[in-house]
């Protein structure tokens, strides 16, 4: 029988990768925590409803790469392609509006997009993010891009930009939904089948083709039609970043995917990613969201960032923790009388360290074997004729102790393990 592989485009979390996952997560809320934002979760699937309106149509995640099923209720639901739209939903839906302002809310979250799997780009993968509900200030802006530029700082990752751009109010984008129009139109017969479709249904989804970049280059700038407020609230948020020194580079060419953003939007691109999967994550201004939603109108801004791409960075750099031992101590067996007190020296040993026991009726070499392909630092021996022998793996050495002796003594040589440059 073939053996069952997990799902083309899922990764299994494996024991050697899983300290950098969890350092990677710590980092992101703690850094949130700093700032004032409070840990909020969703479920994993959503009425489709939520995404077809809140990320609009026209867009690649509605069109193409939604998990839409209808369940046996007759419901068409979707698992969770994107953040922002559930957390929105969750926080208006449960009136925390009402009880302060802005809420500002981090997570931690699996998405799901059904997308050619490449490098950086899994069907299932995980974002951290944060958002900031109820706010219009520029400075909320600022302050999303500024979390997200202290989390990448503290984790060590060099060689990251951020690209900053503004896409205007509503008013704005309907002037230059008409240059692009205008612009778009006489060459429809040469463009491609994704770009006829969205020249009828969303031009502005027409900048992120890749496949017709070459009329990308050439295409109308949406900042030639920005509104004096419009002009006023990106000059405000280029001053707040200025005032915390982070640089940024104008890049009149962004656009986000997710038709909810206005205003403010940007990206943090790596130079070791290359082509479409530069972007570490992203983020912006979306205060239309609530409304399409069903809710009152409420201004919003937040960031998500992509933790196996940023996990590929971090391992290339060199930067992200490895794997320690399962164990610090394995207590091995000899004979099976000596299991009961092996246990009980275990219970003891974990108020100090972590200890695993095997008291199997394999032989002590082999168990002893695999106790230093663990990499743990000792090896307690209970059974042998002399009494309790603590064993250092790494250098070899062992002693002779007493059930009264033998915690200071693992103690002991821990710590002059943890000491010891050559181990």
């Amino acid at each position: 029988m073939t053996p069952i592989a997990p799902p083309r485009g899922t990764k299994d979390l494996l024991p050697d990768e899983a300290p950098a996952w969890e350092w990677l997560h710590r980092a992101h809320a703690a850094v949130a925590a700093r700032f004032g934002y409070q840990l909020i979760d969703t479920p994993i699937f959503e009425s489709t409803e939520l995404f077809a309106r809140g990320v609009g149509s026209g867009t690649d995640i509605v069109d193409k790469e939604m998990y839409t099923f209808t369940d046996r209720g007759g419901r068409s639901v979707t698992l969770r392609p994107e953040g922002t739209a559930p957390v929105v939903r969750a926080v208006l839906g449960a009136h925390l509006d009402q009880r302060w302002r802005p809420v500002r809310v981090h997570y931690a979250m699996p998405m799901f997009r059904y997308d050619r799997p490449q490098a950086g780009r899994l069907r299932q993968h995980a974002q951290v993010g944060v958002e900031v509900i109820g706010e219009r200030d520029p400075g909320c802006d600022a302050e999303v891009i500024e979390v997200a530029w202290r989390f990448i700082a503290d984790l060590g990752i060099d060689g990251v930009s951020l690209q900053l751009n503004t896409l205007g109010d509503k008013d704005d984008r309907l002037g230059y939904r008409q240059s692009l129009l205008a612009y778009y139109t006489p060459l429809r017969d040469s463009l491609c089948e994704d770009c006829r479709r969205r020249l009828d249904v969303n031009p502005l989804r027409l900048l992120d083709c890749k496949k017709d970049a070459h009329h990308v280059e050439n295409a109308p700038l949406l900042g030639d039609h920005l509104s004096a407020p419009s002009r006023e609230h990106f000059a405000a948020v280029t001053g707040h970043l200025g005032d915390a020194e982070i640089p940024f580079t104008h890049n009149q060419r962004l656009v986000r995917g997710l038709d909810y953003y206005a205003h403010t939007a940007f990206e943090f691109w790596h130079t070791s990613l290359a082509g479409a999967q530069n972007a570490l994550g992203g983020g912006g201004r979306y205060d239309g969201l609530a409304e399409q939603l069903g809710f009152a109108p409420t201004p919003g801004v937040g960031h998500a960032l992509g933790v196996e791409r940023l996990l590929t960075v971090a391992v290339d750099q060199g930067i992200a923790p490895r794997a320690g031992p399962p164990a610090q101590v394995v207590i091995c067996t000899v004979g099976e009388e000596s299991a009961a007190t092996a246990r009980t020296l275990a219970r003891q040993l974990r108020d100090r360290t972590s200890v695993v026991s095997d008291v199997s009726d394999r032989r002590l070499d082999r168990k002893l074997r695999d106790a230093g392909r663990s990499d743990a630092t000792l090896a307690l021996l209970v059974g042998m004729d002399e009494g309790l022998v603590l064993r250092n793996l790494r250098t070899r050495q062992q002693q002779v102790t007493t059930s009264d002796r033998v915690l200071d003594a693992v103690s002991a040589e821990l710590l002059a393990a943890a000491q010891d440059p050559r181990t």
